[in-house]
């Protein structure tokens, strides 16, 4: 028997047990639902059962599918910039996936709740691409998460980020407002275009600092898409610094050999309502040392040349 926790409120049965009994076939699980030998509060149930805080969950013996021992992975805590009962704000760093799958063997979720055992729920409620740092949101009870997720999908709140382009950004403010199509490449990789077929996406970019042949801006999403700002600033001629899918790699080459390996694109501010108390949240990342750097001996070129 097993009793659900305020972590695990509204979660469906299905998924519950999915999670729960790793290694079982999921065939297993649902025959064992459908055959009445799971039951919640000794009544027979659905798959797609909610669970409510207190009840009780009857799981059968079931036969564990052979599988490889799981790999270790090492805990790790990230700067934390907000938490509460109910949700987690990080300042991820580049570099660092957020979770593991497509060659990797783990991320930071994972590496939180290797942290954190005694965190019964823990998870992502937005991504950040690999080489993208800032700020990262995580669900810390399951109504929180579900609270976050139509926040995001209904557009409420604002996250900006600031990124270096190629090329002298002089509009003060400028919408960009094009569909946006995932698809993927002969070798496997996943990318995304603009195109009429896709999804629509809007982005409003600010100037923030020019530095003859780069600028630094600040991205807002309105949407958000995979790849969004990256596509849209590339399409409009102004790649991103250091982008391995949709920038030049001559100008990556270039910052590389200056000690700079990364992509130049930093989750810094998120302004959205708490997902229990509706209360305003304004949360703030700084610019890793790395871009600061970076920055500021572009603003010591463009001083000499001028």
């Amino acid at each position: 028997m097993v009793e659900i926790d305020a972590g695990h409120e509204g979660q469906r049965l299905d998924n519950f047990l999915v999670r729960l009994c790793k290694g079982v076939p999921k065939s297993h699980i649902y025959k064992a639902i459908r055959s009445g030998q799971v039951r919640i509060d000794g009544r027979r149930c659905q798959a797609e059962s909610r669970l409510a805080e207190g009840q009780t969950v009857r799981i059968p013996p079931m036969r564990m599918a052979d599988r490889a021992p799981e790999e270790w992975v090492p805990g790790a805590e990230f700067p934390v910039v907000y938490e509460d009962e109910h949700m987690l704000v990080i300042d991820k760093p580049a570099g660092v996936a957020v979770h593991g799958g497509s060659g990797v063997s783990f991320g930071v979720i994972e590496q939180l709740r290797a942290a954190r055992p005694q965190q019964k729920f823990l998870e992502l409620a937005h991504r950040l691409d690999r080489d993208t740092s800032g700020l990262l949101i995580l669900g810390k009870r399951r109504a929180a998460l579900l609270a976050l997720h139509a926040m995001m999908r209904e557009g409420r709140g604002r996250k900006h980020y600031y990124a270096l382009v190629e090329g002298d950004w002089r509009n003060d403010r400028q919408h960009i407002r094009l569909p946006l199509l995932k698809w993927t490449t002969r070798s496997g990789e996943r990318r995304v275009k603009v195109d009429e077929d896709g999804v629509q996406a809007h982005t409003i970019v600010t100037k923030v600092q020019r530095f003859g042949e780069y600028s630094l801006v600040d991205a807002e999403l309105r949407t958000g898409r995979t790849h969004q700002i990256r596509v849209h600033l590339a399409s409009s001629g102004f790649p991103l610094v250091g982008d391995d899918k949709y920038g030049r790699d001559e100008t990556r080459a270039l910052f590389a050999a200056q000690g700079f390996g990364r992509m130049f694109l930093h989750a810094r501010l998120l302004e959205i309502p708490h997902p229990v108390s509706g209360e305003p949240l304004t949360l703030e990342a700084p610019l890793p040392s790395a871009c600061t750097e970076l920055l500021a001996r572009l603003a010591q070129q463009q001083g000499e040349i001028a």
